[in-house]
């Protein structure tokens, strides 16, 4: 099937703006010319993309479905005509990264300085999801890269290469000071209440395989998205959680937390850096990748 990319074009930016007017206005054409281009493309597919709505239109599912390669393709051409205008396509373009909430604050944030310090005109977008949502999106191709914490499982081609280890540790309030006189059973953990990550995290799975191996059921009573809400809940004495030492640590020498010890090893975790080694990466991309693994 011989489609005119430019009908493809046209398509992302009615997709985008789900409205055929303001596309056209982007693309500096008109409405009827727009339609006529959209119609000729649900032609040559033979499917319906669009559904016409009261305030412009939406995706239909086989829409949905082009959409999610068309954008991809759009924001490689963007990113590849970025490097060729500028003189040092090293030095400036855009790099899309995924990354973890306890990877931006454990590993990125500290490098993102000098980073930007050393390459001002590279633009960064940080994507922030949880690990297997990352992971869909690096083998989607929406990201040139990603930085991620364990556990997770990834299938060839993607590669993956150490770059921190860290340890949780578990952590109250001032209200549970009483739980610091000696160290903690995993089974006295049900007792008290449990703040954790969604069912939809790796830090879920982790530990829900770590109480399984110590024969203890056990669901968290609170459950958030991200490490960095964990810690405000777990601070006003909502119950106690595994956040990272790094994490934790400011707040326990501010004493505004406690730490609770255990009479067992928590499991150890890292942060890799991921990468699809069949899909090549832009000059700026290559740059950033080459920096994290060397800093």
């Amino acid at each position: 099937m011989d489609v005119n990319f430019e009908y493809y074009k046209i398509f992302y930016y009615v997709a985008k703006y789900g409205n055929i007017t303001k596309a056209a206005a982007a693309l500096g054409s008109n409405q009827p010319n727009v339609t006529r281009v959209m119609k000729l493309l649900e032609a040559q597919l033979n499917c319906r993309l669009f559904v016409r709505e009261a305030r412009g239109v939406s995706l239909t599912d086989e829409g949905q479905k082009l959409y999610s390669h068309v954008e991809i393709a759009c924001r490689h051409f963007r990113n590849a005509q970025e490097e060729i205008c500028r003189q040092d396509s090293s030095r400036s373009g855009t790099v899309e990264v995924g990354a973890t909430e306890t990877a931006i604050h454990l590993f990125l944030l500290d490098r993102l300085h000098d980073f930007k310090t050393e390459y001002p005109a590279i633009r960064i977008k940080i994507h922030n999801h949880s690990t297997p949502e990352t992971i869909k999106h690096l083998i989607s191709g929406k990201l040139d890269f990603a930085v991620i914490t364990t556990p997770f499982e990834v299938q060839k081609p993607v590669v993956c290469e150490t770059v921190l280890e860290f340890e949780e540790i578990l952590v109250g309030g001032l209200q549970y000071q009483n739980l610091c006189k000696a160290p903690l059973s995993l089974k006295d953990i049900g007792r008290y209440s449990w703040v954790g990550l969604g069912d939809n995290s790796a830090t879920y799975s982790l530990y829900r395989d770590f109480f399984i191996e110590h024969k203890i059921d056990l669901e968290p009573d609170m459950q958030v998205a991200t490490s960095g809400l964990m810690l405000p809940l777990i601070e006003n004495n909502l119950g106690i959680g595994f956040v990272p030492e790094g994490m934790a640590f400011p707040l326990i020498k501010a004493k505004r937390l406690v730490q609770i010890y255990l009479d067992c090893s928590v499991p150890k975790r890292s942060i890799q850096i991921a990468a699809d080694k069949g899909r090549g990466r832009n000059l700026a991309a290559e740059t950033f990748f080459q920096y994290l693994r060397e800093n």
